[in-house]
This record gives structure tokens, C-alpha cells and sequence, in this order.
């Protein structure tokens, strides 16, 4: 380990089960509503949608982020340092804030938000649902609930908060 690397000291060994159940929940709600914005529009978008979310969430992300992270093995906010440890060897964490894993999640995670919303309200013009609305609301809401108030949460007790450059607290 790099001497350059510092923890915060306050943060969590490990986080609650609770905070994991409830990330991942919200990660799945968040997936499938995604999913079925996108299902409006076209079966075969949704089934891309679906297959995209889950690979870059679950395995690519895990790989080139989780790896690295002092998490590996460990349960972190979402779990994913356990997930990632039964698949893939720890990696270099001096690695963990310049590694392409770490600029590709904001990227994964703005087209996992994005991609659904823009779908969605092309629905709605094509054809008014109140379903349709009410899905769009609900995946704005956990979209901003997920990146930001869940996200400033869970990064203030991160002991990876002061090296990773995704950090909602600094």
C-alpha cells in the first residue's frame, strides 16, 4: 500500500445490514422501473437495458472498482466488497482512483438514469398513461434519492471518502 493512501479514520469497518438491504433494494426498484420505462417504448430496449444494468452493476463494476477498494471482502455500503470477493482476487488499491472502473460508474450510472427517463417521456407523448407518469416520478425520485441524499449518506462513513474521487463528502 502506497504511503500516499489515507483512510478516514471514521469510517466504518463495515456498514450495517441494514444500510445494504436498503442500497440494494433501492438498486433493484431503481433497475426494474428503468426497466420497464424502457419495456414502453420497445421489449428489445428493456431486455438491453436489463442485460446492461445488471452486467456493468453487478460484474463490471465489481472488477474494476470493488477490487481495488479497501472494502474487498468487506461490507461496504452496498454489500458489493463481499460480491466482489467471491469472484475476483483483490487488486491494487493504489489503483482504486485511477482506474477506468471508477470514471466508468458515474458514466454507467448517469445511462442507467438517463436512458429510461428520455424513453419514458417519448412514451408519454406517443401515449398518455398515468401509469407512465407515475413511473416517471418514481424513477426521478430515486435517482436523486440514490445519487445524492443515500450516496452523501453512505460516503461520510466511508473509510475509502478522502482517496475516491466519487466521494459526495470530501
Amino acid at each position: 500500500m502506497s504511503e500516499e493512501i489515507r483512510w478516514f479514520e471514521n469510517g466504518y469497518e463495515e456498514f450495517s445490514k441494514f444500510i445494504i438491504i436498503l442500497g440494494n433494494i433501492l438498486m433493484l426498484l431503481w433497475i426494474t422501473l428503468g426497466t420497464i420505462a424502457c419495456w414502453f417504448l420497445s421489449p428489445l430496449i428493456a431486455l438491453f437495458y436489463l442485460l446492461f444494468a445488471l452486467i456493468m452493476i453487478f460484474v463490471v463494476l465489481r472488477k474494476m472498482v470493488c477490487a481495488n477498494c479497501y472494502y474487498h471482502g468487506k461490507w461496504c455500503a452496498m454489500g458489493w466488497g463481499k460480491l466482489s470477493a467471491i469472484f475476483f482476487r483483490k487488486g491494487d488499491i493504489d489503483k482504486f482512483g485511477s482506474g477506468i472502473g471508477i470514471k466508468l460508474a458515474p458514466v454507467t450510472y448517469g445511462l442507467l438514469t438517463l436512458i429510461p427517463l428520455i424513453l419514458i417521456v417519448i412514451s408519454l407523448v406517443r401515449g398518455f398513461l398515468i401509469f407512465k407518469v407515475i413511473l416517471l416520478i418514481l424513477l426521478l425520485f430515486i435517482s436523486f434519492y440514490s445519487g445524492s441524499i443515500n450516496r452523501k449518506k453512505t460516503c461520510a462513513k466511508c473509510k475509502m471518502r478522502i482517496i475516491c474521487p466519487g466521494s459526495a463528502v470530501k
